[in-house]
């Protein structure tokens, strides 16, 4: 559904796309992660056609951006980090001037305005002005005219920004279920947000692809962690022993217990991680463990979460 290709993008002397690849599968909720400045707003811009790259190429549904550019906007859905809202205008007069500017034919015009109206909760604030709204629901007011003509593509960003925990949960829960018929990449800088709602995150650092692969891919890892009532003499050197042992680290103590963290020869890359089938260390340590009688308190594979991963790439950064 979305297709870039080495991206590259300087305002003057700053380089906000420095060769910037990744493709998107039908269906698929993607998260645009990175800090403040990284390039996500551009990288939307040049995708819904408001901007132009100096080089590379970006497609969307399979039409060229740069060749296509309106035919292309009038099939995706796309909300700003600041919504085009009109404040003087009722909810229902904005949506229904959108609905025009979309060419939503007017026979049509009811039941897709009626559908964009109560997946959004705005039912009951159609004849208020929008300037009369909290953020909160003037956010909503942008998603809803994101979605009235149904797109099967939807570009967000930042669409929680600003919003109180209460609102930043209702939003989730809507984009989740705009994800059943739309294929959705948004852009954010909270890890929260990626882990609540993405089936996948692109990380994104100085204008560059950091990571790109499925939640569940980042936070494999082969290493393991290992809990004994008791140290054992020789044990660091009997898991070092171990075929696919790379390393053997005394970790924090679990509730005062002695606490090793085996470390996997086969570890994830940024661009996803090994396979869980290849690189489980458990089986052969509890083999060990049983063999040479340790009094086995924990043992369980590793798992590094976003932070951790997002921590290791702003670090390398």
């Amino acid at each position: 559904m979305i297709s870039v290709s080495d991206l590259t993008k300087s305002y003057g002397p700053i380089e906000a796309l420095r060769g910037v690849s990744f493709h998107i599968e039908p269906g698929e909720i993607v998260g645009l992660l990175g800090p403040n400045g990284a390039g996500k707003t551009t990288i939307m811009k040049v995708l819904t056609g408001y901007l132009q790259a100096d080089e590379g190429t970006a497609e969307v549904d399979g039409l060229d951006v740069l060749t296509h550019t309106q035919e292309i906007q009038a099939h995706i859905g796309y909300l700003p980090e600041t919504a085009p809202l009109y404040p003087e205008q009722s909810v229902q007069a904005y949506l229904t001037m959108m609905a025009d500017l979309r060419q939503v034919p007017e026979e049509d015009q009811a039941a897709f305005l009626s559908d964009a109206i109560y997946a959004t909760g705005l039912d009951d604030h159609l004849t208020r002005s929008i300037g009369q709204l909290s953020k909160g629901f003037r956010q909503r007011v942008g998603l809803a005219q994101a979605i009235l003509h149904r797109p099967r593509i939807l570009i967000l960003d930042e669409p929680t920004i600003g919003l109180d925990p209460t609102q930043i949960v209702e939003i989730r829960r809507l984009i989740r279920r705009l994800a059943e018929t739309s294929t959705i990449l948004f852009s954010t800088h909270i890890l929260s947000e990626v882990e609540a709602i993405c089936d996948r995150v692109i990380i994104l650092m100085n204008g560059q692809v950091k990571a790109d692969a499925r939640l569940s891919e980042l936070a494999a890892t082969s290493d393991a962690i290992l809990v004994l009532e008791n140290e054992p003499a020789g044990i660091q050197e009997a898991l070092h022993s171990l075929a696919g042992v790379s390393g053997v680290e005394l970790a924090p103590a679990v509730d005062a217990y002695p606490t090793y963290l085996v470390r996997g020869s086969l570890q994830p890359t940024i661009k996803g991680a090994p396979e869980a089938g290849e690189s489980d260390l458990c089986p052969a340590i509890y083999d060990l463990a049983r063999r040479e009688g340790w009094p086995l308190r924990e043992l369980r594979r590793d798992v590094r979460t976003l932070e951790t991963v997002f921590n290791e790439l702003a670090t390398a950064a």
